[in-house]
């Protein structure tokens, strides 16, 4: 066999195992700008000018709404009384801000495959918008996003602690 010979084969060789490999696991995207703090952030909502609450902004859908959140019970997507009061909330701000469009991102708790959870994230998120555009939201003001597992807001791996990573959150931007 000659030198060039080998080469080729040895460059087939490569390309024949490149295509082999196996593609990793695609993450959900990430969060929405609004829901990142940065750095300098302290956690407060944005929306304040000079002192005074923009309206329309996050912050102020927060002081008038109480909460972005909506909770879930284990394995369900249906939204109980208590969210319905929430979303209704978070509905008749909506209407009267017009031109703020939201996103809403389902969470799940720890328990259960990647796959799963990320399929009832969005059954949550799904659930939740249907509240919304049912009060008159109109439905392309609002996307919608799975994060499933990926992002809890507490670490614990107790009942209180999945209690409140089965959410669902409204995001309004800054």
């Amino acid at each position: 066999m000659t030198a060039r010979t080998a080469t080729v084969l040895s460059v087939a060789a490569m390309v024949a195992l490149a295509g082999c490999a196996h593609k990793p696991k695609q993450l959900p995207p990430p969060p929405p700008e609004s829901s990142v703090p940065s750095s300098g952030d302290t956690g407060a909502p944005s929306g304040n000018v000079g002192g005074s609450i923009v309206p329309g902004s996050r912050a102020d859908f927060l002081q008038q709404v109480g909460t972005d959140t909506v909770h879930f019970d284990t394995d369900k997507s249906d939204v109980n009384s208590e969210g319905q009061g929430i979303l209704a909330s978070q509905a008749r701000w909506l209407v009267a801000h017009r031109n703020v469009r939201v996103t809403l991102e389902g969470h799940c708790d720890e328990r259960g495959t990647r796959e799963y959870n990320l399929a009832l994230g969005d059954r949550r998120a799904t659930s939740a918008k249907n509240v919304l555009v049912a009060a008159g939201v109109s439905a392309d003001r609002i996307s919608t996003i799975s994060y499933g597992k990926e992002r809890p807001v507490a670490t614990g791996s107790d009942e209180s602690s999945w209690a409140q990573n089965r959410r669902a959150v409204t995001v309004v931007p800054q």
